[in-house]
């Protein structure tokens, strides 16, 4: 059980370390907690095009930190939360015109 234990923490410091230390883009605080997809949206869009550290298109690094916070959430992300984020990849793809 003691293995356990280890295991979770390390994977709550890796995801922690990854929104601190990733190269993708800064966010701003709380964007991935708001309840309009379109304002999440926008705000992955002019993070992910004013950041010199992220390695993809602007569109694959927003998609990208959209995805890990979904992931990372899991089964803790209320689902309430949950579709919010899923409509935002949607509003995602119409604001780079990717659609």
């Amino acid at each position: 059980m003691t293995q356990h234990k280890k295991k979770t923490t390390r994977r709550k410091k890796w995801s922690a370390q990854v929104m601190a230390t990733s190269d993708a883009m800064d966010l701003k605080d709380g964007i991935f907690k708001k309840e309009d997809p379109h304002a999440i949206a926008v705000s992955l869009k002019n993070s992910s095009r004013r950041s010199h550290r992220r390695k993809g298109t602007p569109y694959q690094s927003a998609m990208s930190m959209l995805n890990f916070y979904i992931n990372r959430g899991g089964k803790n992300l209320p689902e309430k939360q949950k579709a919010v984020l899923e409509k935002a990849k949607a509003e995602l793809k119409k604001v780079f015109h990717k659609e």
